[in-house]
């Protein structure tokens, strides 16, 4: 197995997150690529290699190459970290399947609901047969922008991430692999666990659209302070109530809303809105500036239909969930559930429960249609 110290990255993706990323794992000495599909933001990159940091850690370091040929990209890499939004993993799957290598291991960071099963899937169906191990993060490890083209600004780090792989066999190697880069990452039990644990399905979406009056008047307003109100942190609940059931009749270990941002933040309320009203790391985050934001296009397709894709596949309902999808359809006339991560698009039509449970644990979608692992109540 490689050492730790001498793990080859390819970083995809130069935007916020990528930039900060492949920065801070060249200021540690790694052996880092950086790719970005339009040439013209990595052109003073690929002249002059260095990415300055600033923030919470500060220096510079010096990556190996900056290219916006993918294939250049990940050749004789050992991790693949991409940084992109969740709506381009599909097509990067599609555009990475013919040129990855024996023993690669793909990092979505993060995969939001679906994302390393997507990328499995569309692997398998784009004919890649080479071993390769997809992993994705609960969260992205950092809160960071991009300052310039060559700088980036973290604004802080996670002391925890969860992380788990497809096959789950495979957590643990891929753990230790990033030690010495990332210590922060902590093992998840399947990505079904990384996936039904995207707070992000319940606290982008619905405020965002409830709000979406005073978005487009352009009104600053605090996003989750004032936008969250009474009935908005109901809905809220019921969204959370409905994520909550389908982790269950997977047997996924998971926990509220309200009990996150506890454990979180140490924001306490005997309701969600109360919790949010007291989490002291929210005042002053403004609302976005207009309806074209991840809030909807990115959280909407890759979280929220993932969910509700599942639960139907489970037969259990999501009104709720339900109820904000075509909301945002009918609002910005785009179809979320076409252009979503559905069972379909996941490897998991015609799964029952517990044949989900065993493919998320093998990555054997021909062992888990035949083979009975228990029966989970729903």
């Amino acid at each position: 197995m490689i050492s730790p110290m001498d793990v080859k990255f390819a970083v995809i993706g130069a935007g916020n997150g990528g930039l900060a990323m492949a920065g801070y794992l060249a200021y540690r000495g790694f052996s880092v690529n950086l790719y970005n599909r339009t040439y013209s933001k990595i052109e003073g990159l690929a002249k002059n290699p260095y990415i300055n940091l600033s923030g919470s850690i500060e220096g510079s370091g010096k990556i190996n190459l900056a290219t916006s040929d993918i294939k250049e990209a990940i050749r004789g890499t050992d991790v693949i970290m991409i940084t992109t939004p969740a709506t381009g993993h599909y097509e990067l799957a599609c555009l990475i399947a013919p040129y990855l290598e024996d023993g690669q291991v793909i990092v979505l960071n993060p995969g939001r609901t679906g994302g390393a099963l997507e990328v499995y899937e569309t692997l398998r169906s784009n004919g890649c047969t080479k071993d390769i191990t997809v992993a994705e993060a609960q969260t992205f490890i950092y809160a960071c922008r991009a300052i310039g083209p060559q700088s980036a600004k973290i604004f802080s780090v996670k002391n925890e991430v969860a992380l788990a792989a497809i096959p789950a066999t495979r957590t643990m190697e891929v753990i230790e692999l990033l030690s010495e880069a990332y210590p922060q990452f902590t093992p998840a039990n399947s990505v079904m666990e990384t996936s039904l644990n995207n707070f992000g399905a319940i606290f982008h979406p619905a405020p965002t659209l409830l709000n979406s009056g005073h978005i487009e008047r352009g009104q600053t307003f605090e996003y989750y302070i004032e936008g969250i109100t009474p009935s908005i942190g109901q809905m809220l609940e019921k969204l959370d109530s409905e994520r909550m059931h389908v982790a269950m009749a997977l047997g996924v270990k998971t926990i509220s809303a309200r009990k996150w941002l506890e454990e979180s933040y140490g924001a306490k309320g005997d309701t969600l809105y109360e919790a949010i009203q007291n989490n002291s790391a929210y005042k002053g985050l403004t609302a976005p500036k207009g309806l074209n934001t991840r809030y909807i296009y990115e959280d909407v397709p890759c979280s929220l239909v993932p969910i509700a894709s599942i639960a139907e596949e489970l037969g259990i309902e999501t009104p709720a969930i339900d109820t904000i999808i075509r909301l945002a359809n009918i609002i910005t006339g785009e179809n979320f559930i076409e252009k979503g991560r559905t069972v379909e698009k996941l490897g998991l039509k015609g799964l029952s429960a517990s044949q989900i449970i065993e493919f998320a644990q093998t990555g054997d979608l021909v062992a888990a249609t035949h083979r009975n692992v228990g029966v989970v109540a729903l």
